[in-house]
């Protein structure tokens, strides 16, 4: 059987809302922003998830992977 990842790869709208306090509406209309910026970038994507690592950098300034493909450190 084939082990599960225990660090999350992608954000619901519940999680999106509550880490920015924002209602679920307005957190469905982050993720389609996101979203859309990540295809733009020819990314896949899945309706209603965003990838973590993109969100927290986005709104964090953290962990989100550099766009130039060059390692950080």
């Amino acid at each position: 059987m084939k082990e599960v990842a225990l660090e999350k790869r992608t954000y619901g709208v519940d999680e999106v809302a509550s880490l920015l306090g924002v209602s679920r509406a307005y957190a469905y209309k982050i993720i389609r922003r996101l979203n859309a910026e990540l295809e733009a970038e020819g990314r896949i994507t899945i309706p209603g998830k965003v990838a973590a690592a993109y969100f927290e950098g986005r709104f964090f300034g953290g962990t989100s992977p550099r766009r130039d493909g060059a390692d950080v450190g």
